[in-house]
C-alpha cells in the first residue's frame, strides 16, 4: 500500500537516504534560517531557484525529527523550526526536497505543505473544528448524489458507488444512503456521531491529512475507503470523477487538460493518504517505507 502511494505521489531520487547518516548514527542538528519571502513557500503557484545541494534529517533533543538543507535547519513559513514526529515522515519530506531540480516547485511539495499547515496552523483550528469541517462534506458527499438520467449514467453510479456505500455502512454500522434530490440524503445524527468519534481517534497530524484527502475527493465515503485500504488511489480518484469521466467518454475532452487534472488529483490524494499513514504510525511504517 505504501509503495503504491509513493509511486503515485512522485518518482523522486532516493539518494537522500544515502545522505542521511545522522538519522542512523544520531548526528548533531544544524542551524538554519530559510531566507526569502515566506509567502512564496505556501503559494500554489510559487517557484524559486534551488539554493541547496544536500538534504539530510536529524533528531533533536526533544525526539522530533528535523530537515536539513546543506546542514542548515529548515523552518516553516511562520518561522518555526520544521519538525515532524517520526523518522518515516521525515524521510518522506526530505525525499520531496531532494527530488527538486534546478527550480523548487513548492506547489508540488504536498507533504511539506501539510507539515507546514500542522506546525503553523495559520487558521488556529483545533481538532474539533477540523472534524466539523470534514463532516460537512458528508452532507454533500459525491457518492450520495445520484442523477435520474441518462439511464446509462444512472446504472454506472449504481454499479460503482453502491458497493462503496454498502462497505462503509457495514464497516461502521451506520446508515448513509443516496438521493436524486438536490438536497441530498438525510444523514442520521447517529451516523454523524459515529464518524465524529472515529475522526476524533486520529491525532492532529493525521486528521489534517485526512481532511486534505476529503477535500480532494469531495467525499468522506471515498476518503475512508482509501485510508482504510478498501480502495486504491486510482479507484478513489476515478470514483470521485465518475460523472465527469462518463461525460468525457461520450463527448470527448481536451486530452492534455484531462490528463493533467487526473495526474494532479492522484498526486494530491496519494500524498494526503500517505501523510495520514505516516502521521498515525511510527516504527512499523518506518520499516515498511525503508523496505519499499
Amino acid at each position: 500500500m505504501l509503495r503504491n502511494l509513493i509511486r503515485l505521489y512522485s518518482r523522486p531520487s532516493y539518494a537522500v537516504w544515502d545522505r542521511c547518516p545522522s538519522v542512523f548514527q544520531g548526528g548533531q542538528a544544524h542551524l538554519f534560517t530559510l531566507l526569502g519571502n515566506s509567502k512564496a513557500y505556501s503559494s500554489a503557484t510559487s517557484e524559486r531557484k534551488k539554493f541547496y545541494q544536500d538534504v539530510s534529517i536529524s533528531q533533536g533533543d526533544d525526539g522530533l525529527f528535523e530537515i536539513n538543507l546543506d546542514r542548515k535547519k529548515l523552518k516553516t513559513p511562520g518561522g518555526k523550526l520544521f519538525t515532524v514526529p517520526n523518522e518515516a515522515l521525515a524521510i518522506a519530506v526530505a525525499t520531496e526536497w531532494d527530488a527538486q531540480k534546478d527550480t523548487l516547485k513548492f506547489y508540488s511539495m504536498h507533504l511539506t505543505t501539510l507539515c507546514n499547515t500542522v506546525l503553523d496552523n495559520p487558521t488556529f483550528r483545533d481538532k474539533d473544528q477540523i472534524i466539523t469541517a470534514a463532516l460537512k462534506f458528508l452532507e454533500t458527499d459525491t457518492v450520495c448524489y445520484r442523477v435520474e438520467e441518462p439511464s446509462a449514467l444512472v446504472e454506472l453510479q449504481k454499479n460503482e458507488w453502491d458497493p462503496v456505500l454498502d462497505w462503509i455502512e457495514k464497516r461502521y454500522n451506520v446508515v448513509i444512503g443516496s438521493s436524486c434530490n438536490i438536497m441530498g440524503p438525510q444523514i442520521p445524527e447517529e451516523t454523524k456521531d459515529t464518524f465524529r468519534q472515529h475522526l476524533g481517534s486520529y491525532n492532529f497530524w493525521a486528521l489534517t491529512g485526512l481532511e486534505y484527502v476529503i477535500t480532494q475527493l469531495k467525499s468522506v465515503v471515498l476518503s475512508f475507503g482509501l485510508v482504510n485500504r478498501h480502495l486504491t488511489v486510482e479507484q478513489a480518484v476515478l470514483l470521485s470523477r465518475l460523472e465527469e469521466e462518463y461525460q468525457i467518454r461520450h463527448w470527448g475532452n481536451v486530452e492534455w487538460a484531462h490528463d493533467y487534472d487526473m495526474y494532479e488529483l492522484r498526486a494530491r490524494t496519494a500524498a494526503g493518504s500517505l501523510f495520514v499513514h505516516l502521521s498515525s504510525e511510527s516504527s512499523t511504517v518506518k520499516r515498511k517505507l525503508l523496505q519499499d
